[in-house]
């Protein structure tokens, strides 16, 4: 299959689990995850409608989005809408802070603060990481120690808590997935009520899973397999 082929069915699949859920398409934002992709994979995927693109590593993320600027032809860079979803290094924040429309995975307020710094006359949209898995290998914060973090946060300068997200453990079957993902909801209304805030983003589902964190709410859900294929 074609990439193009790929995002036209995960389209229809995101569209028929939010009939299901009695919610709206346009209530969810596909975030095409092109890590270790090519530009060109990129591009294709932009022809056949994908707007919001995830990247992991922020040397990377900066060098595509130079490539792609500077690149003739369909697909330019101001039809992307950048997200950067993986662990952020402090040392790191300049290649991404003010550039991307989303920074999905903070977990303290030493790299938000960075960030603030970063974003220059933007105010840079985040969300608070949330490892409901306890796993090791995984950043982010506990459900106990959210509520403390989230309130430092939203007085930082420079960025906007926006909401939360998560990555469940690994499984075989995407229903196992669905605790994490109600509790991450559940989280995201106590907070919303102790800050006062709205906090409309819940990005949680990914390849194998995104039909279920959809009907438990998700906003945003990050998919790379089913758009691009196995990765490079």
């Amino acid at each position: 299959m074609t990439i193009a082929e790929r995002w036209q069915g995960v389209q229809a699949r995101v569209a028929a689990a939010c009939e299901r859920a009695a919610r709206p398409a346009t209530d969810v934002a596909i975030v095409a995850v092109s890590k270790t992709h090519p530009v060109d994979a990129i591009r294709e995927a932009v022809v056949a409608g994908a707007i919001d693109f995830g990247e992991n590593y922020a040397q990377e993320l900066a060098s595509k989005m130079t490539e792609l600027a500077s690149a003739n032809g369909p697909a330019p860079s101001s039809a992307i809408r950048w997200h950067f979803i993986g662990r952020l290094q402090r040392n790191k924040a300049k290649l991404v802070a003010g550039r991307v429309g989303l920074v999905h995975a903070v977990d303290g307020v030493e790299l938000a603060e960075e960030i603030g710094k970063r974003a220059g006359a933007a105010v840079q949209s985040i969300l608070l990481a949330v490892n409901l898995g306890g796993e090791a290998t995984k950043g982010g914060v506990t459900a106990e120690t959210a509520p403390a973090l989230a309130r430092l946060l939203a007085g930082v300068g420079g960025i906007s808590l926006d909401g939360l997200m998560t990555m469940p453990p690994p499984v075989d079957d995407p229903e196992a997935s669905r605790p994490h993902f109600v509790a991450l909801r559940e989280l995201r209304d106590r907070l919303r009520d102790d800050l006062g805030r709205p906090l409309p983003v819940l990005s949680m589902g990914m390849s194998h899973d995104f039909e279920v964190a959809i009907a438990c709410g998700a906003t945003h859900v990050r998919i790379g397999t089913a758009i691009f294929g196995s990765r490079s």
